[in-house]
């Protein structure tokens, strides 16, 4: 298979498991709750592991600024849509200015091998 699929998918799923890690930390409810706490403590494991084998070709830079951002913008998503929080216009902007960064980081960095 394809390095850049491999590397990117491990990206991927590594960025979709930290999302769910932190949707069940905001469920665990301050680690009260059993189920939420452990089903958080796997996901954030496997985002780890499979955040590690991106690094396997990505600068460690290069694939946290994506991982975390990434991340930022889904979890405030999941955010306004399953806990019903709400995000004001200033955070809506550094919602865009946090994709605008990482589509230019992918787009046009030379750190990344494309």
């Amino acid at each position: 298979m394809n390095a850049t699929i491999l590397t990117y998918g491990s990206l991927a799923i590594a960025i979709a498991l930290e999302v769910v890690g932190t949707t069940f930390l905001q469920m665990s409810q301050q680690f009260t709750k059993l189920v939420p706490t452990v089903v958080m403590g796997l996901c954030y494991a496997g985002a780890f592991f499979f955040l590690s084998q991106a690094l396997k070709t990505l600068p460690v830079g290069i694939a946290y600024a994506i991982w975390s951002g990434l991340g930022i913008v889904l979890i405030s998503a999941i955010g306004v849509v399953v806990f019903r929080q709400t995000l004001d216009h200033a955070a809506l902007i550094g919602l865009g200015l946090i994709i605008a960064g990482v589509v230019v980081v992918n787009g046009f960095s030379q750190s990344i091998g494309h």
